[in-house]
């Protein structure tokens, strides 16, 4: 079939939101949960920015099963229950509401018996969210590192492993205050690798980190400390729970939805549009736009060459990426928006290949966008428009870029989040 730039473009939605459904808790979850207590009762708690809609799961699978708990989620992510209380939070950088309700989850769940069952619910954005300090810091301690992480292109498992050790509910905290009553976590992985101690920095699981692990990644970036948090590392005088630890002994983790699930999702959609899909890996790491860079390369190779499979076909991948922020006042963008200039920028406008880079959680970092696509003319548009794609670029202000130009690509919360999703599509 002959594609037009408008058919490219549906079929690229078409699996971006294959993958999503793949993903959402209203669909995945109930199959996951454990049998309820005979006798004890059921405590719900969890954070995230699915972790109301997994509330609202849980709520709809077990109608008659007496529940109470509290869950946290981004601001503008609450939707409606009856039994488990919502509360909103900031993300990526913690606020005051979410420290409020990091407390009160850790209270939740102390004082239970062995008959009782916590039912923890966990997904992306929930270490900012469950924002509790370690004792003798505060939370503007937490804020300005989490800050810091943020800007100096760390990679999620060493923000995490620092966010551990710096907080009362992190690494296995919430579990260890939850014993002797038996803990089920039930997951949606947003990280590379599906590493039960980094999703949300892992508060049931326990945590193989250590203070000097902190303390080396702290170093590697250069990252300034408040003196708080400084002494803190340097003291280490209580570690996470480790591997072995009792106190974790009756606790479970299952995952309910993960990159890869979604990314096989897409390519069934793509099949089912006439592609070849080619999943590259659920994992890919790295600078952002430098990750844009290797994808486009490899579908120019498509077409040139059809290796690594021949068009029309769909390259597929997740992961997370990052940005090192090098200007002194950045633009609008986030990592998905960067990768997709990254990669036009790569293909300078290159026949045949179409890309769309979005965050299956709707928001593409602080902004409104998911995301971007990418078409053969995104280079010619822009510098029409009068802007330099370059310079936005270096600026990172490639999301106002490809919103100028109406390829943002806007969802609203999709209420899951399971990473980046990438996808360059390759026809003759």
């Amino acid at each position: 079939m002959a594609w037009s730039d408008r058919a490219a473009r549906d079929a690229l939605r078409r699996m971006f939101e294959a993958a999503v459904r793949a993903a959402d808790p209203r669909a995945v979850l109930a199959r996951h949960l454990p049998e309820p207590p005979a006798r004890g009762r059921v405590v719900v708690v969890g954070a995230g920015k699915s972790a109301a809609v997994m509330a609202q799961a849980v709520e709809a699978a077990w109608p008659e099963v007496p529940l109470s708990g509290l869950v946290v989620t981004r601001y503008g992510h609450a939707v409606p229950t009856r039994r488990i209380e919502v509360v909103e939070a900031a993300h990526p950088v913690p606020d005051a509401a979410g420290e409020a309700a990091a407390r009160r989850i850790l209270e939740r769940v102390r004082g239970l018996s062995p008959e009782d069952l916590v039912l923890v619910l966990i997904s992306g954005g929930g270490s900012a969210l469950l924002a509790l300090p370690a004792p003798g810091l505060t939370l503007a301690d937490k804020q300005a590192v989490n800050r810091a992480l943020l800007a100096c292109g760390a990679t999620i498992h060493e923000m995490n492993c620092v966010r551990r050790h710096l907080s009362a509910i992190k690494g296995g905290r919430l579990a260890a205050a939850a014993h002797p009553a038996r803990v089920v976590t039930l997951a949606i992985s947003d990280v590379p690798g599906d590493d039960p101690a980094v999703i949300a920095s892992g508060p049931t699981v326990p945590d193989p980190t250590t203070f000097a692990e902190a303390r080396e990644i702290v170093a590697r970036y250069g990252i300034a400390l408040p003196e708080a948090v400084a002494r803190h590392l340097a003291a280490a005088e209580e570690e996470t729970p480790k591997p072995g630890d009792a106190r974790l002994a009756r606790a479970e983790f299952r995952l309910i939805a993960t990159p890869l699930m979604a990314l096989e999702a897409a390519a069934e959609a793509a099949r089912g549009l006439g592609l070849a899909p080619l999943i590259l890996g659920d994992a890919l790491e790295g600078e952002a736009r430098e990750v844009g860079t290797v994808l486009a390369g490899i579908a120019r190779s498509a077409r040139a060459h059809g290796r690594p499979l021949a068009p029309p076909a769909v390259l597929l991948s997740g992961g997370e990426t990052t940005v090192t922020l090098r200007a002194r006042a950045p633009g609008k963008g986030g990592r998905n928006s960067e990768c997709a200039l990254g990669a036009a920028l790569a293909l300078a406008g290159a026949p045949g290949i179409w890309a769309l880079m979005a965050d299956t959680d709707g928001i593409d970092g602080e902004g409104e966008a998911a995301g971007a696509i990418v078409a053969p003319d995104t280079l010619a548009r822009a510098r029409a428009a009068g802007r330099d794609p370059r310079a936005a670029l270096d600026v990172h202000d490639s999301g106002a870029l490809f919103a100028a130009l109406g390829d943002a690509v806007v969802t609203g919360p999709t209420l899951t989040n399971v990473n980046d999703f990438r996808a360059l599509l390759v026809v003759a």
